[in-house]
C-alpha cells in the first residue's frame, strides 16, 4: 500500500475493513466525478428531438404534426404545409432548457410560439448555426443544427413518463407522474409521492394490466386512458427493440380533444449496441460533441476535460481518480484525463499526447500506467515517439508499473529524452506539480524554461 493510500485511509476511515472501504470510497468518488463530467464522458447516444419524434411516430406513438429543416426556407415550407396559424419552432441542440436559453448573438429563447410561416422563417434565421446557451450547456453553448417546426397542440393535462435502466435490479423501470411539463427533479424534491415507479419484468414485459395501472397515475381523463396505456406499451417496445437506455417524455399530454401526444422526447441508446442499431447511430450529430472527444474515440481513448494545467494519461477510471487525488494533494490541478484503457499502442499514446497538448494551458504531463493488459514497453515506445515527433516542450513525468516494466524503464533511460521516470506515485505526483508550476510561472512573465535530467 503506497503512502497516498495510507494517508487516504487515515484521513477518511477508521475501521478494520479499510481496504474494502477504500474501494467503495473510490467507486463513490468516481460516480460523482464522472457525473460532473457527463458532458465529456458519454456511454449513451443522444439524438435530436425531431429524430425522437420520427422514431415515436414509426411505432404509432402520437406526436405533433411537423418536421425539421436545416435552412430558413425549408422551415418556411414546412410551416406552409402545416396550414395553421398555431405553430411552434424549436431550436435543435442536444440540451434541455432551450426555451429559457439564449443565443451567443444575444437573441433570447430557443422555443417560440408563432402565427405565420413568415415568422417561422425569420426565427429560423436567428436560430440556425448560432450557439444556444442553457443551464446545461454552460457558457460554451451548443450549435443549433436544425429547427423543428410543428403544429401547436393544446394541452388539457401534462404528465411525465420515462423508461430507464434500474442499476439496482438490472431491470427496466417505468417512472410516471401527473406533474409533467416541468423539472422532474424539482417535483421529486418538493413532492416525492407525486412520482410513481413500476419495475418491468424482463420476460413478461409491460402487460396490459401494468400498462393500465401506469396510465391511471398520469392524471388523464377516462377518455384518454386506453390510448395512454397503449402508448406505454409502445414506448417499452421501442426501449427493448432499439437497445435504449432512456426514454423520457416530458410532457406526455392529453389534448383538449383527448388525444395522447408526446410533446417532447429525450432518448438515450447503448453505445455497445451500435452494431445492431445502425439506423439509430446514423443519426448521431457530431457537432453536438466535443471535437477532442470525437478524436479521442477514434483512437479508442476516453477523454475528459478539466480546468487545470497538468495533462494526465492513465489506464482505467479508478487509476484516473487516484491520480487526480494525489495531484491535488500536492497542490496541482489536472487539465484533462486521457484513459487509454487496455489496448494502448505506441500510436494511441502519440494520439493521446496530441490531444493533451492541444490544451495550451498544459504545463506538464503526468503518465500513470499500471501495466496489466497494457504493456509498459508499448507505452514507453509511444511516449518516446510522441516526445520526438511532437517536439514536446513541457516536462513529462512517468510512473509505469506492471507488465514489461523493466523493458520500459530501459527504453526511457536510453532514449536521451527529458522524460522523468519515477517509481512511487507520491514522488511522481509531487515532481510533476513542481515542474509544471515552474513552467506556468515562466509563461506568466514571458519566459521559457529548459529542463535537464539529472545525471
Amino acid at each position: 500500500m503506497n503512502k497516498t493510500t495510507k494517508r487516504f485511509m487515515k484521513k477518511n476511515m477508521n475501521c478494520q475493513f479499510g481496504e474494502v472501504m477504500i474501494g467503495i470510497s473510490i467507486e463513490l468518488k468516481l460516480s460523482a466525478f464522472f457525473s460532473s463530467a457527463v458532458q465529456s464522458q458519454k456511454r449513451n447516444l443522444s439524438i435530436h428531438e425531431y429524430r425522437s419524434a420520427a422514431l415515436l411516430r414509426s411505432y404509432g406513438v402520437g406526436v405533433p404534426n411537423g418536421d425539421a429543416a436545416t435552412t430558413p426556407e425549408g422551415a418556411y415550407e414546412i410551416a406552409k404545409k402545416l396550414n395553421t396559424e398555431d405553430l411552434v419552432i424549436k431550436a435543435q441542440a442536444l440540451t434541455g432548457g432551450r426555451g429559457k436559453g439564449h443565443f451567443d448573438t444575444g437573441f433570447q429563447g430557443g422555443v417560440k410560439l408563432v402565427d405565420s410561416p413568415e415568422k417561422i422563417r425569420d426565427l429560423a434565421k436567428e436560430f440556425l448555426h448560432n450557439k444556444i446557451i442553457t443551464k446545461q450547456t454552460g457558457p460554451a453553448g451548443k450549435e443549433v443544427t436544425a429547427v423543428y417546426v410543428v403544429e401547436r397542440a393544446f394541452d388539457r393535462t401534462e404528465a411525465y413518463l420515462a423508461i430507464l435502466l434500474d442499476r439496482a435490479t438490472q431491470k427496466p423501470m417505468i417512472v410516471a407522474s401527473a406533474q409533467g411539463g416541468m423539472d422532474i427533479e424539482g417535483v421529486a424534491a418538493k413532492d416525492p409521492s407525486a412520482i410513481k415507479t413500476f419495475p418491468v419484468d424482463l420476460e413478461a414485459g409491460v402487460t396490459d394490466a401494468q400498462a393500465k395501472e401506469i396510465a391511471s397515475v398520469l392524471g388523464f381523463t377516462k377518455h384518454a386512458q386506453e390510448e395512454a396505456a397503449s402508448t406505454v406499451q409502445k414506448l417499452y417496445k421501442i426501449f427493448k427493440e432499439r437497445d435504449s437506455t432512456q426514454i423520457e417524455i416530458n410532457p406526455l399530454s392529453e389534448t383538449i380533444d383527448h388525444k395522447v401526444l408526446a410533446m417532447d422526447a429525450k432518448f438515450g441508446f447503448d453505445d455497445n449496441a451500435s452494431y445492431r442499431q445502425e439506423e439509430v447511430f446514423s443519426w448521431r450529430d457530431l457537432t453536438q460533441e466535443d471535437p477532442d472527444e470525437v478524436i479521442a474515440a477514434k483512437s479508442n481513448l476516453n477523454f475528459i476535460k478539466l480546468d487545470g494545467n497538468i495533462g494526465c494519461l492513465v489506464n482505467g477510471a479508478g487509476l484516473a481518480m487516484a491520480t487526480m487525488d494525489v495531484i491535488k494533494l500536492y497542490g496541482g490541478d489536472p487539465a484533462n484525463f486521457l484513459d487509454c484503457g487496455g489496448g494502448a499502442t505506441p500510436e494511441t499514446i502519440e494520439n493521446a499526447f496530441k490531444l493533451i497538448l492541444s490544451d495550451k494551458k498544459v504545463s506538464g504531463i503526468f503518465v500513470n500506467i499500471f501495466g496489466g493488459i497494457v504493456r509498459c514497453d508499448y507505452v514507453a515506445e509511444g511516449l518516446i515517439a510522441a516526445t520526438k515527433n511532437l517536439g514536446v516542450e513541457v516536462p513529462i513525468v512517468v510512473r509505469l508499473q506492471g507488465t514489461n516494466y523493466e523493458k520500459a524503464s530501459e527504453l526511457i533511460a536510453e532514449s536521451g529524452l527529458k522524460i522523468y521516470a519515477v517509481n512511487e506515485l507520491d514522488e511522481a505526483a509531487e515532481k510533476v506539480v513542481k515542474l509544471s508550476d515552474i513552467v506556468t510561472q515562466a509563461r506568466d512573465i514571458g519566459a521559457k524554461v529548459n529542463f535537464e535530467l539529472a545525471a
